[in-house]
C-alpha cells in the first residue's frame, strides 16, 4: 500500500524520468550512474549507520567486532547523486487560496515525496530537511529501501507557525550538508531575495548543484478578489482590510517583480529555477522540468 503522499497515477506517469546531476558528485550507494565494476570501489569514503535492507556485503565486520555496532562502508564511486530535499514548512506555506485543492505546504509535501520516490527508483540517495526560521528536521541521505517511508513520515508531520528566514537557514545548511550533491529547495521564498541568494551561493560554493522549486498559490499570482476583503497576515503580518480592485495592479506588479528577480538571479548564478502553481499536476510539473533540465545537461 502506498503512503498517503504518493498517488499511484502520478507515479505511473513519472516512472522512468531521470533526475541527473550537472557534475559528478559524491555518493552513497550503487546507483544508475556508478562504475560498471559492481562491488569494487576505488576509494573508501566513510561509515554510516546500518539500516534495514542494506547489503550485508558492505557491513564492516571489524568495526562490529570492536564496538558491537553496525556500520556500512561507503565508497566514493558508488553513485553520482545525493539528493537533499529542502522543504519550507513555515506559516506562509499553509496558505490555500479560495479555489485551491491544497495548501502550498501540502503541495510541497506531495511533490517532495514523489521526487524522493524517483531518486530511490534510480538507486540513488535521498535526504530531507524541513525548515522555517531554523532546521526542524534533518533526515540524512540514504538509498536503502526504508528511506522513503522515513522521508514521508517526517513530511506528514511537518507544520509550523513560525516565520521564514531562508537566507540564514541556507548558510547553516551549507555547513551541515557535508557531502556535495543536488539540493532541491521547495518554498514560496517570501523573504528578501538578496538574502536568499547569499545563502544559495554559499551552498553553491560548497559544490552543491541547486534547484529552486518556487511554489505559489494561483491567488497569490492572479489576485482574483473583487470585493472589500479582510486579508489575514501570515508570519507576523497584521490583518488588513482592503479594496482589491484599487490595489490589484500594484500588487501584481510587485509579485511579478519579485518572481522575476528571484528567477533571474538564480539563473545568473547557474541554479535551476521553476515556478510552480498549486493547481498544476505533479506529473506535468516534473516531466516538463526534468526533460528541459536533462536536455541542457546532454
Amino acid at each position: 500500500m502506498l503512503p498517503k503522499l504518493l498517488d499511484p497515477q502520478t507515479l505511473a506517469k513519472v516512472q522512468g524520468l531521470r533526475l541527473r546531476a550537472k557534475h559528478i558528485v559524491e555518493g552513497l550507494i550503487a546507483g544508475s550512474h556508478r562504475s560498471p565494476h559492481r562491488g569494487f570501489s576505488i576509494e573508501f569514503a566513510e561509515h554510516r549507520d546500518y539500516a534495514p535492507g542494506d547489503d550485508l556485503r558492505y557491513l564492516d565486520w571489524k568495526v562490529l567486532g570492536r564496538t558491537d555496532k553496525y556500520y556500512i562502508k561507503q565508497f566514493e564511486d558508488e553513485t553520482n547523486l545525493i539528493c537533499n530535499l529542502v522543504v519550507d514548512v513555515s506559516e506562509s506555506m499553509r496558505y490555500r487560496g479560495p479555489d485551491a485543492a491544497m495548501s502550498k505546504l501540502e503541495y510541497a509535501q506531495c511533490l517532495a515525496a514523489t521526487i524522493g520516490w524517483l531518486v530511490l527508483q534510480q538507486q540513488d540517495a535521498v535526504g530531507l530537511v524541513t525548515f522555517d526560521d531554523q532546521v526542524r528536521n534533518l533526515v540524512p541521505p540514504n538509498g536503502s529501501p526504508v528511506q522513503l517511508q522515513q522521508v514521508i513520515d517526517v513530511l506528514q508531520t511537518a507544520d509550523s507557525k513560525e516565520k521564514t528566514q531562508i537566507g540564514p537557514l541556507l548558510h547553516e545548511l551549507s555547513g551541515r550538508l557535508n557531502r556535495r550533491g543536488l539540493v532541491i529547495v521547495m518554498s514560496d521564498f517570501f523573504d528578501e531575495v538578496d538574502s536568499i541568494m547569499a545563502g544559495l551561493k554559499h551552498l553553491k560554493y560548497r559544490k552543491h548543484d541547486i534547484i529552486l522549486l518556487h511554489i505559489l498559490d494561483p491567488a497569490e499570482l492572479d489576485f482574483p478578489f473583487d470585493r472589500p476583503t479582510m486579508f489575514h497576515g501570515l508570519e507576523a503580518f497584521p490583518e488588513l482590510l482592503a479594496d482589491p480592485i484599487s490595489v490589484r495592479k500594484a500588487y501584481r506588479q510587485e509579485i511579478e517583480a519579485f518572481v522575476n528577480d528571484l528567477r533571474s538571479q538564480s539563473l545568473a548564478s547557474q541554479m535551476d529555477y521553476a515556478q510552480i502553481r498549486t493547481d498544476q499536476q505533479f506529473d506535468a510539473v516534473l516531466r516538463n522540468f526534468l526533460n528541459h533540465r536533462n536536455a541542457r545537461l546532454v
